[in-house]
């Protein structure tokens, strides 16, 4: 798909269809970056986004226990003062 730049105020820009907006997934925000000599847009990803869904799964796997629980054994303090 060819398409053309086009004067926007001082800057410049390229219009994208709707169904290619619409394909992507892009909507009022985009992320840019250059890699190499090519332009990628993205749509902006909330950080964090999909945990609580990954977090569910793994909870009902029973695959959400401490990989480091043997790398730092409980405190005195941990005994004793902490409370949830």
């Amino acid at each position: 798909m060819k398409a053309n730049i086009v004067r926007i105020g001082n800057s410049k820009g390229i219009r994208l269809p709707k169904p290619v907006l619409e394909q992507c997934g892009l909507k009022e925000s985009v992320e840019i970056e250059i890699e190499g000599n090519r332009l990628v847009i993205r749509p902006v990803r909330r950080p964090r986004s999909g945990w609580n869904k990954a977090f569910t799964e793994m909870a009902q796997r029973k695959d959400d226990t401490l990989l480091d629980r043997d790398a730092s054994p409980a405190t005195v303090w941990d005994k004793t003062e902490w409370r949830w």
